[in-house]
């Protein structure tokens, strides 16, 4: 029923606004998909079935990707848990959101994915390893259960997931299997499979689907902390790896000469070593097991969605916040600029109504990073996306639309592991190009012909001309940050290392 100033509005707006009113009023309301971010840590791009020639067993996320689209060159910007997270977060790149290297996720960001979608009506709420600091810190979402794989990183912290696990099992020690984290070694489960982490995620994430009773659309946020170390799935799920042809490492004809160490023990979480093909393979068969588990407990949520209704009105993503080296190039872990860990899985499937000229399952090549998320987010909820965030909206690649997209995406990190890992890339899944700041040296892949990057072409004669290309493209990239970076139009070799650019922001920032 209208009031006095309703009917008082309608006759001032005379036929013509009235006919825009009817109009406006017959054009359909676009629904707000629920959105589901289904996350990893620590998982290669080429740690699919999709994206192995099978090797790695993975039906469900097989069947995501040819519901909605694999994007083949996806990337980590910042390879190391938490600078992705922070760009996942911001939809921002590493120079704007501040974070060049492993530190410390900033309490507050002017920009935040979870608040974003709060503040345009979604329920919002995170599950598994945030890894955020503090570890309580909520960053817009409404609730979170967390699991942080044992860190302890805030004062009087315990994870949800061991809280949950002492109700459970009071007496047992989470950590039976006696890996570390950061450990390159492949153990199966020494508990029962219910109590593993990858179980409790997966069964928390079920219980929030189908105990969902809001009229608002919700944005669900799983994040599962493996298949990082330690590679530690159920011991069922190795055996299906038995009779699998297990890759070993790649090694590039650049790499230095590594001699073989026959204890790997001594050193159970280095970050360099030739340890054998056979103990690669050992550590990579305990590893894609741990994929083909969360995938098992993929397939548990995906059903949960369905039965719920929920499956087809939303937008479902699939991510990693980086790779890992799992031996290649004698490496292990992450932090560097190859394939092995900056390569991430991407996969998104589309809510109902909203698929443009694309075919389901059809590849799509574009270079795309964790930052596009957040504008995609927005997009498909028809909202704007603000200046200042550098992330772009996969919606127009998701749709078949015509689109200017970005030609690559960059890539660095900060010092870590040894003072000359410390470098920036620029990529478009084609050709990748490295610049050492510490030491000046340059590294150039065809990944086209060579996605192992097994040769370096940076001092082929053959490939001079592609090199000043990707060097002056470099250039153009770090411009905006001074002379200490480039001068006179030149890249400048550093002798310090920055963790932390000017754009981080402080503690004291207020929204």
């Amino acid at each position: 029923m209208m009031n006095k100033q309703d009917c008082l509005n309608l006759c001032l707006m005379g036929t013509a606004g009235l006919s825009a009113l009817a109009a406006q009023a017959a054009q359909p309301q676009r629904k707000q998909p629920h959105i589901i971010l289904l996350m990893t840590d620590q998982q290669r791009a080429d740690a699919l079935g999709c994206t192995s020639d099978g090797v790695v067993m993975t039906p469900n996320l097989d069947r995501l990707a040819s519901e909605g689209h694999l994007f083949c060159n996806a990337y980590s910007s910042t390879p190391s848990s938490t600078p992705a997270r922070a760009g996942l977060l911001t939809g921002m790149s590493p120079w704007h959101h501040g974070m060049l290297g492993y530190g410390v996720v900033a309490e507050r960001y002017r920009y935040e994915l979870p608040q974003m979608l709060k503040d345009a009506g979604y329920r919002t709420f995170g599950i598994g390893k945030m890894h955020w600091h503090p570890q309580t810190a909520l960053h817009g979402f409404e609730l979170t259960l967390t699991d942080e794989s044992g860190r302890v990183q805030s004062p009087y912290y315990m994870s949800d997931y061991r809280k949950w696990f002492n109700t459970q099992a009071f007496g047992l020690n989470p950590d039976s299997t006696g890996v570390d984290w950061n450990g390159h070694e492949g153990k199966a489960y020494a508990l029962p499979e219910r109590l593993h982490p990858t179980v409790w995620t997966a069964d928390r994430a079920v219980e929030a689907i189908e105990g969902y009773c809001s009229d608002k659309p919700l944005y669900l946020k799983i994040s599962f902390a493996r298949p990082h170390s330690p590679y530690d799935p159920p011991q069922r799920v190795v055996d299906k790896y038995d009779d699998r042809d297990i890759p070993a490492p790649f090694v590039g004809d650049w790499c230095p000469d590594m001699p073989l160490d026959t204890h790997p023990e001594k050193d159970p979480t280095a970050w360099a070593g030739n340890f054998g093909d056979d103990y690669a393979r050992h550590s990579r068969k305990h590893y894609y097991a741990a994929v083909t588990f969360i995938d098992e407990q993929i397939g548990r949520i995906v059903q949960a969605l369905k039965e719920k209704g929920m499956y087809d009105d939303a937008l479902i993503c699939f991510i990693s916040d980086h790779g890992d080296m799992l031996g290649d190039h004698h490496l292990w872990r992450k932090t560097y600029a190859y394939e092995s860990s900056a390569g991430i899985p991407f996969i998104v499937k589309l809510p109902r109504g909203m698929e443009g000229g694309l075919k389901a399952g059809e590849v799509i090549d574009a270079p795309v990073e964790l930052r596009d998320l957040l504008p995609t987010f927005l997009d498909v909820n028809g909202l704007d996306v603000p200046e200042g965030i550098d992330g772009m909206s996969l919606l127009p690649l998701l749709t078949g639309q015509k689109t200017t997209w970005r030609k690559y995406i960059d890539l660095e990190h900060a010092v870590c592991y040894w003072d000359e890992n410390y470098w920036c890339a620029l990529t478009d899944g084609k050709v990748k190009y490295i610049w050492f700041f510490r030491t000046g040296e340059e590294q150039l892949f065809n990944l086209v012909d060579d996605p192992h990057e097994l040769h370096d072409l940076s001092a082929d004669p053959a490939s001079a001309k592609l090199l000043a290309e990707m060097r002056e493209a470099m250039v153009a990239h770090l411009q905006e940050r001074g002379e200490e970076w480039v001068k006179d139009g030149k890249l400048v070799v550093r002798t310090e290392n920055l963790l932390y650019s000017p754009n981080y922001p402080g503690k004291d920032w207020v929204r």
